[in-house]
């Protein structure tokens, strides 16, 4: 037995370098493949969450009736004109009054 454990160990020894690529080699492999199903996987939560939310606000809709604030408006006369005292007193002055401008 400890013949066949000898030879063996020679044979591993003598394909170290082989056994270590092909071990590199799965290792990116498998962070390769686990990236790509955790990238699928944050998109496929992110598309949800989006879609859910974009059905939530296309859905919702609300009707407002503006027949009484038509009605408002239209019985509203537009304003009079300014009475000839205060037309007098912006002549004789030339301008406004700075407190009725701010």
């Amino acid at each position: 037995m400890s013949q066949e454990k000898v030879n063996k160990y020679k044979q591993e020894k003598a394909n170290r370098k082989q056994i270590l690529k092909k071990q590199k080699r799965n290792r990116m492999i498998t962070k390769v493949v686990g990236s790509i199903v955790c990238l699928a996987i944050v998109g496929w939560i992110g598309y949800s969450a989006y879609d859910s939310t974009a059905k939530k606000i296309a859905s919702s809709q609300t009707e407002v009736d503006l027949s009484s604030l038509q009605n408002y408006l239209s019985g509203i006369s537009p304003e009079e004109e300014l009475p000839a005292e205060d037309d007098a007193e912006l002549e004789e002055d030339g301008t406004e009054d700075e407190d009725t401008e701010e």
